[in-house]
């Protein structure tokens, strides 16, 4: 595995609270616990995007939310109207599901223009800072469907390519990333995201070619790499 500091691993982590029962005092406190530990965004739901961004201001750690989630088959003008309403509160990162059901039917150009839609969106609302991952929920996808859609979703102007929602059929696998690392080149980030609970699946992930890991154990990622003195 790749040797990572605390503070290079803290960089490369999404720290993420998108349970349906975690409500604004419950996000207060994870707020507060999280924000100066030097993650890379913290992820919400959207309805905490505006209590996120009041307490993270003045920190390094972005805003980040999800549109389109956990399904992916909304239509692309209420993606794209979620979207921007999230930049205009606070968000620069969107995670946006991937249409899956439209993927899997071969019905290509609808999810890259799907895609394209929402980028286009982030970049105008956001005036060029925001960026959105593309949650590609691997789970419902072969290896050879992995490797397309992470080439539709680098074709429609992504700035990542994302394993999963953590709703789906499973999580993140270490072959996923490596196909996904593949496909995309060194062009576009990865994400590894879906059931990456502890320090050593964080890195075999980032070993297999991930530069993002969204874990919604990120404080535990953290204390066990300090545990090992990293």
């Amino acid at each position: 595995m790749r040797p990572v500091d605390i503070a290079t691993l803290a960089a490369a982590i999404d720290q993420t609270l998108l349970r349906p029962t975690a409500g604004l005092s419950a996000a207060a406190a994870w707020i507060e616990e999280s924000r100066e530990r030097g993650f890379a965004a913290l992820c919400v739901s959207p309805f905490l995007v505006p209590l996120a961004a009041q307490r993270l201001a003045g920190t390094v750690t972005a805003v980040c939310s999800v549109a389109g989630f956990p399904l992916g088959y909304s239509l692309t003008e209420t993606k794209v109207e979620e979207s921007v309403h999230l930049v205009e509160l606070g968000c620069s990162e969107i995670d946006m599901v991937m249409n899956v059901a439209a993927f899997l039917e071969g019905e290509h150009e609808f999810v890259r223009d799907d895609i394209e839609a929402v980028v286009q969106a982030v970049d105008e609302a956001s005036e060029g800072s925001g960026l959105v991952k593309v949650i590609l929920e691997t789970g419902h996808l072969d290896e050879d469907g992995v490797a397309r859609a992470s080439a539709l979703a680098a074709a429609a102007g992504a700035a990542f390519v994302k394993t999963s929602t953590g709703f789906g059929p499973r999580g993140a696998s270490v072959r996923d990333v490596e196909i996904m690392r593949a496909e995309v080149g060194t062009e576009l980030g990865v994400k590894a995201a879906g059931g990456i609970r502890d320090l050593d699946t964080a890195l075999a992930m980032i070993d297999a070619g991930a530069n993002r890991i969204g874990t919604s154990n990120g404080l535990e990622i953290l204390s066990q790499a300090a545990t090992r003195g990293l």
